[in-house]
């Protein structure tokens, strides 16, 4: 499976140390944790949403790294042998409020020897990870959600492809993210 990260262009595409700064799934000084979208935009979404970026004037700021990283098919089950977090899906696509009861959650997981977890997207509405086709110009590709990925420790193991060195997500990207502050509730418009 190919995913896909965002980072500062400044850096490398995979955190080394427990230096990491806490997320969703991992508390400050539990890392490295390795935090990966199934799609572009989610990658793109993540970035969004952290940074509350909402208007279009401010994407002419981003400037970041884009990798695509092959994650490796260990168990001939691929991503399907990851682990499945089960909380309620108003946890799984909260905001901070929610990062609690996933980080437990993801101590129960590791405790149980699990590599790593697939969730579904916090930061792309359902059915928005739709990519492109053309057929007359482009028109959206079939509705689809969003899967994170995450692999628990340090992954040298792991083979990235920088897909943009200074890039910024699509305008149309902004009406399909989740705001941070929303508690996982249905798509407000």
């Amino acid at each position: 499976m190919i995913a896909f990260r965002h980072v500062d262009a400044r850096f490398p595409f995979l955190w080394e140390t427990s230096d990491q700064p806490g997320g969703r799934w991992h508390a400050e000084g539990e890392g490295p944790a390795q935090y990966f979208a199934d799609t572009p935009d989610g990658a793109w979404a993540e970035l969004l949403r952290h940074e509350e970026i909402t208007d279009e004037a401010d994407l002419a700021t981003v400037r970041r790294a884009l990798w695509a990283v092959e994650i490796p098919d260990r168990s001939r089950r691929g991503v399907r042998a990851l682990a499945r977090p089960r909380l309620p899906a108003r946890v799984l696509r909260g905001g901070l409020a929610s990062y609690g009861a996933c980080r437990r959650e993801a101590q129960r997981l590791r405790a149980r020897g699990a590599i790593g977890l697939v969730a579904p997207s916090a930061s792309l509405f359902d059915d928005e990870a739709r990519g492109w086709r053309v057929k007359g110009g482009l028109e959206p590709g079939a509705a689809r959600s969003g899967r994170v990925i995450v692999l628990f420790g340090r992954r040298p193991d792991l083979v990235g492809w920088s897909a943009a060195a200074q890039g910024r997500p699509h305008r149309t990207l902004l009406p399909k993210v989740r705001p941070l502050g929303d508690p996982g509730s249905p798509r407000a418009r």
